[in-house]
């Protein structure tokens, strides 16, 4: 998949977590994602076992191939290769991006967490397929989300790479076209979505901001 190809998966990438999701379940806001558009998920659920979140992807991934949507997991690569996911996001406590690519099939895609432009050139350069760039905007979805670097710092990381950036970090249908304005390639959504009592509206009223 070429970068183009890719950027357009990730124009929207839901952040799946179970804890923001109840009292309902993470099946039922995925599939309502999808029915609205969505293009691309990351399986997160904080707090999981590698068997708990095993158990989750196995139930997502019919879903998101049957829809033509990516799924990602977070952290786990042995988790994302062992769920056929199409890709793992790691961050900076992860295993090295290196490591990654050198373990996994050459068609599957690797996540890279940074606000640094120079550690997300290091990234891309050991086989980072895209960029997760926050925290763009104040949120409370992630308590060690790191600091705000707004739309400037996520300008900077953008130009320092060829590959799709995504921004995170407080993302809603009124700011997500900023986003993309500061260069981005797609922004990734967790609360929003999550938390939304109509997530599939959500979704088509980001989708439809971003081509406005």
């Amino acid at each position: 998949m070429n970068n183009a190809e890719l950027a357009a998966y990730l124009r929207v990438i839901v952040i799946v977590e179970r804890r923001l999701a109840a009292p309902r379940s993470v099946v039922e806001i995925v599939h309502a994602a999808l029915q609205g558009g969505a293009t691309a998920f990351q399986l997160r659920n904080k707090g999981d076992t590698a068997r708990e979140l095993l158990e989750v992807a196995h139930e997502l991934r019919p879903l998101t191939r049957d829809m033509g949507a990516l799924l990602f997991i977070n952290d786990r690569l042995d988790v994302a290769m062992a769920a056929g996911a199409d890709g793992v996001h790691l961050g900076p406590d992860d295993m090295p991006v290196e490591a990654a690519r050198a373990a996994a099939p050459r068609e599957f895609l690797i996540g890279r967490s940074t606000d640094d432009p120079a550690i997300a050139r290091d990234a891309v350069l050991a086989g980072a397929s895209y960029i997760g760039c926050g925290t763009v905007f104040a949120t409370t979805t992630k308590t060690d989300a790191g600091d705000v670097i707004g739309l400037e710092g996520l300008r900077l990381v953008t130009q320092a790479v060829e590959v799709p950036v995504v921004g995170i970090g407080g993302i809603t249908p009124g700011r997500a076209a900023s986003v993309i304005a500061a260069g981005a390639a797609g922004v990734a959504v967790v609360g929003a979505i999550m938390q939304a009592s109509d997530p599939a509206a959500v979704v088509r009223s980001m989708l439809g901001s971003l081509r406005a």
